[in-house]
């Protein structure tokens, strides 16, 4: 599996504004059917540039469905917050690869 980071920087005036937005853009990426999950966090480190810092975490069924995200649905989901909010948001995207997944249960 494969985990499709999207790590956003946001200008403090429009936060409030695309916290409620990526609650909507979320399911919207999920719905594509190529993600099985998504995370939603905050990155707790300050950024010099000031703003609010969050990553977005999809987790892919395969490396085949995150390329056919990329063909037939990625230009289009960000386009829509790129329109909404131009330059008052920054992004970047990287790729996980996942290796291996481990839990723990106290009883």
């Amino acid at each position: 599996m494969i985990i499709y980071n999207v790590t956003v920087n946001i200008d403090e005036s429009i936060h409030d504004e695309w916290l409620a937005w990526i609650k909507e853009h979320i399911p919207q990426v999920l719905g594509t059917g190529k993600f099985d999950k998504a995370t939603l966090t905050r990155v707790l480190v300050e950024e010099d540039m000031g703003g609010f810092t969050y990553s977005i975490q999809y987790r892919s069924y395969s490396r085949e469905a995150l390329d056919a995200y990329y063909r037939e649905d990625a230009e289009r989901l960000r386009g829509d917050g790129l329109k909404k909010f131009a330059d008052k948001m920054l992004a970047f995207r990287t790729e996980l690869q996942i290796i291996d997944e481990y839990t723990v249960n106290f009883k």
